[in-house]
């Protein structure tokens, strides 16, 4: 079995521009620099078989590359308590436009649709049930972060593999986007 998302990588001078995020919140899971990502699609565990059927439906999708910049970080909270940690992205039309090509090609493949409200972010951590209280200072030290502009010129299939410090990504297969 394979665990696969769909992702956008983020450029390196990117990826050091959010390192100073990386630290400052207690019981944190920052993720490291290397796996930072903008999710398209999160798939999860498919047969291999399957998976290259997902890697032909990706090829066939067509789109524009996407102009991006991040800005300003957030939290996803539930009940006052703080999962995660994010940059928020900021992106031209042509995202959400890749993003529904990458969920229409995984439709035909017989996956249903994520349900999901597609909301662009960079995660920087993880947390476990952290009071939003504790959270707030970081937000708030952090809330004029600005990284950016960078153009993503492909998106790329993933393998998510569970290990020491938390999982590790294996790039699979990139798609070109080309105008």
């Amino acid at each position: 079995m394979l665990r696969l998302f769909v992702a956008l990588e983020i450029p390196d001078d990117i990826k050091e521009r959010l390192a100073p995020l990386g630290s400052g919140l207690p019981d944190a899971r920052w993720v490291a620099p290397q796996s930072l990502h903008i999710t398209l699609r999160f798939i999860g565990e498919v047969d291999e078989d399957v998976a290259e059927d997902i890697d032909a439906a990706l090829g066939s999708v067509h789109a524009s590359p996407v102009a991006i910049s991040l800005g300003g970080v957030g939290c996803w909270e539930s009940k006052g308590r703080v999962r995660a940690v994010w940059s928020k992205v900021k992106a031209d039309g042509s995202l959400p436009l890749l993003q529904g090509r990458v969920e229409s090609s995984l439709k035909r493949v017989g996956f249903e649709p994520d349900g999901c409200k597609f909301s662009p972010h960079v995660t920087v951590a993880r947390l476990k049930g952290v009071p939003a209280r504790i959270v707030a200072p970081y937000l708030q030290h952090h809330g004029h972060f600005r990284a950016g502009p960078f153009t993503a010129d492909h998106f790329t299939l993933f393998q998510s593999r569970m290990g020491h410090g938390g999982s590790h990504y294996e790039a699979l297969a990139r798609y070109a986007l080309a105008r």
